[in-house]
């Protein structure tokens, strides 16, 4: 354990959390802003709450380098929702929605889709057991495309894009929640980006949905009120009571988030935290085996296996010993998975590099 006596937690969501972020919740806890009363208590029509949203949604769009010509609507759900209400919002029934399958997620995007309209594969790394991304053009797509849906980061395989399709002629629509903040990227190109935040944004509760105003407008006016994301837009997300605390604690996290000089400073960061663990693996001799291939390794989801599952479910067993938290891969797929999202400090990365070190030579 660090010298707070926290565990080193690399658990994939709901995550790591910065510390400063959590002591000062702690603080607003039971009296918020000398108010005499709780954000958990408060209204949500309150002139505070309305303030706290606002604020929020700029700094998010302001941090993602999208300040105008955007939406930034915030709901609950999370981004397993957002897998049904994009289709129901912007797939027309003349249409078909086209999805790159890169992963677990991707895939339950993909079936939530095809409950609602027309669907086409337009790649799939599938047959390689997901140990990839595949190569996307316009020649891929299906006739009259609605959308074309990506997974940027694969949260359980391990994998990312590492540049944006290009693919001009049709909205490009991405699952942003295990990398949104992680580098600085260029998002002009899509028409929607959405993020569950228990990542890299604040705790389980809310997800964010940032949508291009002028394709907004071509949303469906056809479905319950609730699940249109133009109401929640004309809103300002408080159509219905929002998740309060969890979007004052992404307010925390985005402002956190300046303090480290911003995205592309994560980004650096980012890289040097990983490079610790995939140097490990690399060096290994094959003592820890990587999941994906080198070219499109995620430095936020860091995914390998052993000989044996015997041999995992001894390193997990020892790890937990020595503090650390959450290294056991997803059940789907099992082997081990380091989630080392931005509020991961380098601390734990560094010991968790020196841990698979003194193990590989306990146990190779």
């Amino acid at each position: 354990m660090n010298k707070r006596n926290r565990r080193y937690n690399f658990n994939p969501g709901p995550a790591a959390l910065p510390l400063e972020v959590l002591e000062e919740a702690q603080g607003q806890l039971v009296d918020y802003e000398g108010k005499g009363i709780s954000l958990l208590e408060m209204s949500h029509r309150s002139r505070t709450v309305e303030e706290l949203n606002h604020e929020t949604q700029i700094l998010l769009l302001t941090l993602l380098g999208l300040p105008q010509g955007y939406e930034a609507i915030f709901m609950g759900g999370g981004a397993s929702t957002q897998f049904a209400l994009l289709p129901m919002n912007f797939l027309k029934p003349h249409q078909t929605a086209n999805y790159v399958l890169t992963g677990s997620f991707a895939e339950k995007a993909y079936k939530e889709a095809s409950y609602l309209g027309s669907t086409h594969v337009a790649a799939s790394s599938k047959d390689h057991k997901w140990r990839c991304i595949p190569a996307i053009t316009e020649e891929s797509l299906s006739g009259d495309p609605a959308y074309l849906h990506i997974t940027m980061n694969n949260t359980i395989e391990g994998s990312r894009y590492t540049s944006i399709p290009e693919v001009t002629s049709t909205p490009l629509v991405a699952d942003m929640t295990s990398e949104i903040l992680s580098r600085k990227l260029d998002l002009n190109p899509f028409s929607m980006i959405y993020a569950g935040a228990q990542k890299n944004l604040g705790p389980a509760g809310v997800t964010v949905a940032i949508i291009r105003e002028s394709w907004l407008e071509l949303a469906s006016d056809r479905i319950p009120e609730i699940m249109r994301y133009a109401a929640f837009a004309t809103n300002k997300s408080l159509l219905n009571t929002p998740p309060v605390h969890a979007i004052y604690m992404m307010n925390l996290v985005l402002k956190w988030v300046e303090k480290q000089a911003g995205v592309e400073q994560l980004e650096k960061y980012n890289l040097v935290k990983s490079g610790l663990i995939y140097d490990v693996i690399d060096g290994s001799g094959g003592f820890y085996q990587g999941i994906i291939d080198a070219k499109d390794r995620s430095p936020m989801n860091i995914t390998w296996r052993m000989a044996n599952e015997d041999l995992e479910r001894q390193f997990i067993a020892e790890s937990e010993v020595h503090g650390f938290e959450g290294l056991a891969g997803h059940r789907s797929v099992g082997g081990l998975r380091a989630s080392a999202y931005n509020a991961v400090p380098h601390e734990a990365c560094q010991a968790l590099a020196e841990f698979m070190l003194d193990f590989a030579r306990r146990h190779g």
